[in-house]
């Protein structure tokens, strides 16, 4: 790669990272350090193909994608273990029904497949039509669909609490923090 390339690169993801990021994080149900080795594999591919990708950021994003539907399709998938996560920072009265709906849903996601937690990101977390998560995921539309209901179905199940928080926290909802499950309810 040469210097024009690599300073490209660079200003690409120092502008991108932290967007990417999120949907790693999604992607991976939650777990930080999951999205960040997801997303640093998609940023390794991407660097080796920087001279000759059209559209970097969605690129990347597909191989996001892509990288999180093979995980899911491994026979015995590698997981780590979390034992704890950190508190949540910031005091403030007025968030804390955005931040506890963040955490249940965090944990909800988390609970999911991988498919079905795959197929909610894309649909409701980055907004895709059903024929581009189709497209992405290597299926049929009709599949996005059955995928699409019983993942939220399962999330409904897994946290009912979700319908007790989205009402409520319409006002003080953060902009599309972990949170598909109030689009479609």
């Amino acid at each position: 790669m040469d210097a024009e390339a690599q300073e490209s690169f660079r200003e690409f993801v120092a502008n991108r990272s932290s967007a990417l990021l999120k949907t790693a994080v999604l992607l991976s149900g939650g777990d930080r350090h999951a999205g960040e080795d997801l997303l640093q594999n998609a940023l390794i591919k991407a660097a080796g193909r920087w001279h000759r990708i059209d559209e970097p950021e969605a690129y990347v994003r597909q191989v996001l994608y892509r990288q999180q539907v093979s995980r899911w399709r491994l026979k015995w998938p590698r997981r780590e273990l979390s034992v704890a996560e950190p508190p949540e920072t910031g005091t403030d009265p007025d968030t804390s029904g955005a931040a506890e709906l963040r955490l249940v849903m965090r944990g909800a996601l988390a609970r999911l497949t991988a498919r079905q937690r795959t197929v909610l990101v894309l649909r409701y977390f980055e907004d895709l039509p059903e024929g581009e998560v189709a497209r992405l995921l290597g299926c049929s539309v009709g599949t996005v669909r059955s995928a699409t209901h019983r993942s939220l179905a399962r999330l409904r199940a897994l946290a009912p609490e979700l319908a007790v928080l989205g009402p409520a926290a319409d006002e003080q909802r953060p902009s599309r923090d972990y949170s598909p499950v109030e689009v479609r309810q």
